[in-house]
Formats: C-alpha cells, sequence, structure tokens
C-alpha cells in the first residue's frame, strides 16, 4: 500500500464523474436546482424502485450521520488543495483526517 501523505493533493468529484460519463452539464445543472433533502428523498425514491420498494433490513435512520459525514468528506478531500486545508476546513487534526479517509475509503474513491 502506498503512503499516504498528509499535504498530498486531490482532484475534482465533478471531473472524476464526468470522466466516468456519470455526469455532464445538463445533468449538473438540473441537480444544483434541488436541495440537498430533494436529492437525498430522490435517490432513496430510486433505490426503493429498484427493489421493488422493499428496504427493509437497511437501518436506514442509523445511517444517516454517517452517509452526511462521508458525503462532506468526500467533497472537501476532493476541493481542498492539500489534506492540512481539508483538516483545517472540517475542524480537526491531520491524522483524525487520515482517520477519517481510511474509514471511508475516500482515498480509492478519488483515484479510481
Amino acid at each position: 500500500m502506498a503512503k499516504m501523505y498528509l499535504d498530498e493533493e486531490y482532484g475534482s468529484i465533478s471531473e472524476k464523474l464526468r470522466d466516468e460519463q456519470r455526469s455532464n452539464d445538463e445533468f449538473e445543472v438540473m441537480l444544483a436546482s434541488l436541495t440537498i433533502e430533494e436529492v437525498i428523498g430522490l435517490r432513496l425514491e430510486l433505490a426503493a424502485r429498484a427493489v421493488d420498494g422493499k428496504l427493509y433490513g437497511f437501518k436506514l435512520w442509523q445511517s444517516i450521520p454517517n452517509i452526511a459525514k462521508e458525503a462532506v468528506l468526500l467533497y472537501t478531500v476532493s476541493a481542498a488543495k492539500t489534506r492540512g486545508e481539508a483538516a483545517s476546513f472540517l475542524g480537526i487534526k491531520k491524522e483524525q483526517l487520515r482517520t477519517l479517509i481510511k474509514k471511508f475509503d475516500i482515498k480509492d474513491y478519488l483515484n479510481r
């Protein structure tokens, strides 16, 4: 496993999704017109539709804090120029940021 430097630079979530052909200008404009609550609600509706409305057994309510934290972490790490900047933005120490990046597997997401 490669050493993870605390000040390693990252890229853009938008660019990554565009490279994977999972996003484009039109999609991002439409997405920007929705509130975060609408985006989450729509995403849940689509997930439920895919399993015929049966999302049973998924501890959604208990998962919300981690889902939100992962989303904020993903944005922060991709938007910040360095890990130090990301840690500062989140109000945490670099070592705590490193732990969170490992926990949520953020480095691998951005490098895929």
